[in-house]
């Protein structure tokens, strides 16, 4: 900015600071010095000004905090009016007798032109006028100030924790959070000045009575003993006079009371009151009871037919032009977007954002193309739901699209953008599958099950009987992909949860049990620990079904300085009927596998030895492990009976990752994990020398099933 410029800004926010200080001097002024006539038109006539500019600022304030200055300018407004008064007075008293024309123009104007100049007329206008601004706006506006400061001022503690528990969780920023402190200080400091405003607008109605009784009776009692004037021309004169005076006074003072009304009455909104209120009016089915009701009235004899007819017919042009309008807005064609600029790389084009994928080559579009049934998309959609229910938790959504680099019948699964599986399918055939009790053959296409791994064959439709008597269990190809998703999805649904589904969870849990939900988190456990948690549980084939008992294992077991591994182990062993109850029924024992207690000492050892190390076990050591639990493991998994691995609570977690590539739907549980009431089947023991094995816990009078020893 140049000199001149910021000298000149200087004046001008200088000018604006003096502007108040020296219009309270006027005001003063007007109040102890005589004043000219004209002196007291120009003043009226700026007092009605400020007054109409007040009330246009009124309502077209969006909500009342836009118009935060207005109690003081309310206050000024009052004090100018009043001043005015007072100099009118001395006015009207002191030169009354020389005519309607000694105290302005604009008195003179108001007292002839309102009320004809008949005085007996200008004091019930008066009256009504007075009636109106104090029994009615006045008292009313008092009133919503009253209580809208009281209710305020109830809620500003409340509003000031919100605010501080917002800013404490991450919602809003340090600046945000005061901006909005500042909004509220100001919101109860307004409306306590509302409540204190609304007192001038009455007390300045109570002093136009008074001052217009003052110049009525002064009037009269100088007219006729000073200015020797008869009673008759003394009240025509000082009695217009008064009465010009306190209109001309008053209608300001009406204004004013309006503006305040609709100030303390205004409902937050972004538009403001005008704009508001023709939205709200502008519907088309309030606009027919009214003309119909019109025409009603304009029908019955003895009413004036032709001004409410009129009124019913613009009431009824008001109600079809609104229903037309509103009509044509519901079939107005939706803007077309632009067309996408092809140098615009947008997010979208970089990931789709689905953590479940399922991408299909061109010849297998048919089986999820709504024309022909989409029979896959119906199954992927009940696996979704029956996973759901076992996970304890909402699958997310499979997004479904073609490929063109796959093979034409080929498919692909993806989860979080990792491939899962794949394989490929022939969709106008069924897919044959050997159950192992094959009584003959059927010629055909050689593959494997993607699901279970085993030897199958493509086979015609025309075959299908064939295949179902020589012992085959013949699928069509969207349930051979749908269960190969199934399995995918329950081997992976760690990968599926995250920090919104253990949100989702909780705030699902809350309803029910609010008290334990508040103890879980954020004291005991955050967010992010409960997420990990519920992870580790999933990846090792724990449902969320019975939330609220895994979060009551949480509260119980979680302690400052656990680590994520001791944390998940101690949850483990509180709900170790959960994990069993999958396994086996009630009354039936575990069947488990256990190592030999050398190797156990040997496994403690290198547990202590290695620490955190993810796999502390020495590699050929591991290998002679896996080997003889799996050499142990086929009589019963040929059995088609579900089992576990027990060990110590050391060494489960480095022989639970050790054995999930080998055998991974089968459980690693720790000792303490079996609840004391359950009995359990030894079916063998990995390790060490041939000698009996003590069972653990069995059940009373059961005898001891047989046991396989492998070394």
């Amino acid at each position: 900015m140049t000199p001149a410029q910021v000298k000149a800004k200087i004046w001008t926010n200088a000018a604006k600071g003096a502007v108040l200080p020296i219009a309270t001097l006027m005001v003063v002024l007007f109040m102890m010095v005589p004043v000219p006539a004209f002196m007291l038109d120009i003043g009226f006539i700026t007092n009605i000004m400020i007054s109409l500019a007040v009330l246009m600022v009124a309502l077209n304030a969006a909500k009342p905090l836009d118009f935060s200055s207005f109690p003081t300018v309310l206050l000024f407004a009052t004090l100018l009016r009043l001043a005015l008064n007072v100099a009118s007075t001395r006015v009207v008293l002191v030169q009354g007798h020389e005519g309607s024309d000694a105290a302005g123009h604009v008195i003179e104007a108001f007292g002839h032109f309102l009320i004809g100049g008949d005085y007996v007329v200008g004091i019930f206008v008066f009256a009504i006028l007075m009636i109106i601004n104090l029994v009615v706006i006045t008292k009313g506006a008092g009133r919503v100030s009253e209580v809208s400061a009281r209710f305020t001022l109830d809620a500003l503690p409340g509003k000031q924790m919100a605010i501080d528990a917002d800013l404490n969780a991450g919602l809003m920023t340090p600046e945000e959070a005061k901006l909005r402190r500042r909004e509220v200080a100001t919101e109860a400091d307004f409306y306590g000045s509302m409540d204190g405003a609304s007192k001038f607008v009455k007390g300045d109605a109570v002093a136009g009575i008074l001052i217009l009784a003052i110049n009525i009776v002064g009037g009269i009692i100088l007219g006729v003993v000073s200015h020797g004037l008869s009673m008759g021309e003394a009240a025509q004169t000082y009695i217009i006079l008064a009465i010009g005076d306190a209109l001309v006074a008053q209608v300001p003072a009406l204004l004013l009371s309006i503006a305040a009304a609709a100030i303390v009455t205004r409902v937050g909104s972004e538009d403001d009151l005008g704009n508001q209120i023709t939205n709200q009016f502008g519907s088309g089915r309030a606009w027919v009871p009214v003309a119909a009701i019109l025409g009603f009235l304009g029908i019955l004899p003895g009413m004036p037919h032709f001004i409410i007819l009129s009124a019913a017919a613009i009431a009824g042009f008001i109600a079809w032009q609104l229903r037309k309008t509103a009509q044509a807005k519901a079939t107005e064609p939706e803007p077309m977007p632009e067309p996408a600029n092809p140098a615009i790389i947008e997010w979208n084009d970089v990931s789709d954002g689905a953590i479940l994928g399922l991408e299909i080559g061109y010849g297998l579009i048919g089986l999820v193309d709504e024309r022909k049934g989409a029979p896959l998309m119906a199954r992927i959609t009940g696996i979704r739901r029956q996973l759901s229910k076992e996970l304890g938790f909402v699958v997310p959504m499979v997004r479904v699209k073609d490929n063109l680099a796959l093979e034409p019948n080929q498919y692909r699964i993806t989860i979080a953008g990792v491939v899962v599986g794949e394989d490929e399918i022939y969709p106008e055939d069924l897919l044959a599958l050997d159950s192992g009790a094959l009584e003959g053959v059927v010629s055909g296409r050689e593959a494997k099950d993607p699901t279970f791994g085993l030897d199958a064959v493509w086979i015609s439709p025309a075959k299908r009987s064939e295949a179902v008597v020589a012992g085959y269990t013949v699928v069509d190809p969207p349930t051979v992909v749908a269960t190969h998703l199934n399995q995918l999805i329950a081997m992976n649904a760690s990968e599926m949860f995250g920090l919104d589904e253990a949100r989702k969870l909780l705030d699902n849990l809350k309803e029910a049990a609010p008290q334990l939900v508040d103890g879980l988190t954020p004291g005991a456990l955050s967010l992010t620990q409960i997420s990990a948690l519920c992870r580790a549980l999933l990846s090792e084939g724990i449902a969320l079904k019975d939330f609220r008992r895994i979060c009551e294992a949480m509260v119980d077991a979680a302690r400052p300085d656990m680590s994520h591994e001791q944390l998940v182990e101690a949850v483990r062993q509180r709900i170790g009927s959960l994990i069993i109850q999958g396994l086996v029924p009630v009354k039936m024992p575990l069947p488990v596998i256990t190592l030999d207690g050398d190797l156990e000492a040997l496994l403690a050892q290198a547990m202590r030895v290695a620490g955190d190390a993810r796999h502390p076990i020495e590699p050929a050591l591991a290998n002679r492990i896996i080997e003889s639990v799996v050499q142990a493991a086929r009589p019963i998994m040929g059995q088609a009976r579900n089992f576990a691995i027990v060990t110590s609570p050391v060494a489960r977690r480095a022989l639970a990752r050790l054995f999930k590539p080998h055998l991974p739907e089968t459980p690693v549980l720790s000792f303490l994990e079996i609840p004391d009431g359950k009995g359990v089947e030894v079916v063998a023991v990995v390790g060490g020398e041939q000698r009996p094995a003590p069972r653990h816990d069995p059940l009373p009078r059961e005898p001891v099933a047989g046991r396989e020893r492998v070394a």
